[in-house]
């Protein structure tokens, strides 16, 4: 794969205004349909054609974009799952095979979620203990200024937190933090408590399971579909019928009233209702 595009795939920002503005670019680049990307990707197959894997990878940063949000339930940098996210999309574009018949999604799916787990397991160890100025003070006071092993009692709590200057809740949040025990990411086939369903390891978590990709895919796609048909369908109307149309359905800021309609073309509120009816009519037969 060519730096270049290498370096405009992983050019990711890492404040959160730019990230921002990166992720809303990724979103206005064009979908692929699926003649045209069996076109690049057998052109890139055949060819090695760097601008058809450039197309293929630049039409699908959404879509790591979309995996990345999964995992950031670590507190990793939003930025960082985003930018080996879009390695793993790299892998994939390389060694996709258009005559399998699946689309690049699915097939990609599964490398950029290797790159971003990998990137977990090599920055997430357990959670941050100390983030905050109080949590840092509790952090390197706590254990010295317990009396006994266990659970602080509830004078011990407060206590503490006049002592070192903070809360009562941040006291108690600190004390569960460091009374953690650190845990295997994964469990070993063998382990009893696994087979029976007891335990859980961060591994069987580490993704957020809520959303289908695949379906997510499927409607943006259908979405897609349906503007570029209503779209089609409004240009074939008269260019009154067309503006009463936007105005009344099309315009989310401020929906026009029949009676400024009417003012606007020098006619009845009853006459603009009838042409909207019109318009709709014949849009509905297209759209059929």
């Amino acid at each position: 794969m060519s730096s270049e595009i290498t370096s405009m795939a992983l050019a990711v920002p890492q404040s959160g205004g730019s990230l921002e503005a990166y992720i809303s670019t990724v979103n206005r680049i064009p979908m692929l349909s699926a003649e045209e990307e069996r076109e690049l990707a057998t052109r890139l197959q055949e060819q090695d054609d760097l601008e058809s894997a450039r197309q293929l990878i630049m039409s699908h940063l959404r879509f790591v974009v979309h995996v990345a949000r999964g995992y950031s339930g670590y507190g990793l940098p939003q930025a960082d799952l985003i930018q080996e996210g879009n390695i793993g999309l790299m892998k994939a574009v390389r060694r996709f095979d258009p005559s399998v018949g699946v689309r690049l999604v699915s097939f990609a799916v599964h490398w950029i979620k290797a790159e971003i787990h990998e990137y977990v397991l090599k920055n997430w160890r357990m959670v941050k203990i100390a983030t905050t100025k109080a949590q840092r003070k509790l952090f390197f006071n706590l254990r010295k200024m317990k009396k006994r092993l266990g659970w602080f009692t509830h004078e011990e709590v407060s206590t503490v937190a006049e002592t070192l200057g903070v809360s009562t809740k941040e006291v108690m949040e600190m004390e569960a933090r460091m009374s953690a025990h650190d845990q295997a990411f994964e469990l070993s086939s063998d382990d009893d408590d696994a087979k029976d369903g007891g335990t859980y390891s961060p591994a069987q978590y580490l993704e957020d399971k809520r959303s289908d990709l695949a379906e997510e895919v499927e409607n943006e796609q259908w979405e897609s579909h349906t503007q570029k048909r209503l779209l089609s369908a409004i240009n074939t109307l008269d260019e009154r019928s067309q503006d009463i149309v936007r105005a009344r359905w099309l315009d989310d800021d401020n929906k026009t009233t029949l009676q400024e309609l009417a003012d606007k073309y020098q006619v009845s509120a009853e006459r603009v209702r009838q042409l909207e009816a019109n318009a709709m009519k014949k849009l509905r037969m297209a759209m059929s």
